[in-house]
């Protein structure tokens, strides 16, 4: 994906906000061989560009004052509660070194899965996202997970599965984490409505 960056001369709370008021978001760019360097961008493109999964996950061409660079979305904040983004922290891209990112999870095949299908079950996702380290011109857009073969009980691993060529997942924590899980859903039983007693024929209770 490809955005356009504006250089940023003025930095401080209060140029920050009137920047945001004039319809621009601040933002940074860092790593690599060079300076950080101050940036600004169009908020609603940048608004629309967010939306994007590849946007948080792939490798970006910015352009800036006439030249093209690699860079990696690093962070982002958000307003409390309006739609609008405080500022974004972007990172030079070197090819030459490996970069740790979080790639989102593609699952696909669990209504086809015996789990599913057969037994009644459900499928859940434990987690959505991966955190590997790999060279830029390997980061995966999405590391799909294949859940067709998932059995009443079973769990899927990271363990699991083939990442992608030149990929390595980055351990914190538990060294082969839980990706998906099945679950059993539980039958509501009917419970059959008591019958009231009967009332007695010869009027029993009945004032002589």
């Amino acid at each position: 994906m490809k955005f356009v960056a504006f250089e940023r001369k003025l930095q401080g709370t209060g140029a920050s906000r009137r920047l945001r008021n004039s319809g621009r978001t601040p933002g940074i760019v860092y790593g690599g061989s060079g300076e950080p360097a101050l940036i600004e961008l169009d908020h609603n493109a940048l608004f629309h560009a967010i939306k994007k999964e590849a946007f948080h996950s792939s490798i970006l061409d910015m352009e800036l004052n006439g030249q093209e660079y690699k860079v990696l979305l690093r962070d982002l904040t958000m307003h409390p509660f309006r739609q609008q983004v405080q500022h974004v922290d972007f990172q030079r891209v070197d090819a030459t070194t490996r970069m740790t990112v979080k790639v989102p999870l593609h699952f696909s095949g669990e209504e086809n899965s015996p789990a599913v299908k057969a037994e009644k079950c459900l499928v859940n996702h434990v987690v959505n996202e991966l955190t590997v380290t790999c060279f830029p011109a390997d980061i995966p857009e999405f590391i799909a997970v294949d859940l067709s073969e998932m059995k009443k009980g079973s769990s899927l691993h990271i363990n699991d599965i083939t990442l992608p060529k030149g990929v390595k997942f980055v351990v914190k924590g538990q060294a082969n984490p839980v990706l998906a899980s099945v679950t059993v859903i539980e039958e509501e039983v009917e419970i059959a409505p008591v019958a009231a007693p009967a009332a007695d024929a010869k009027g029993k209770g009945k004032k002589k």
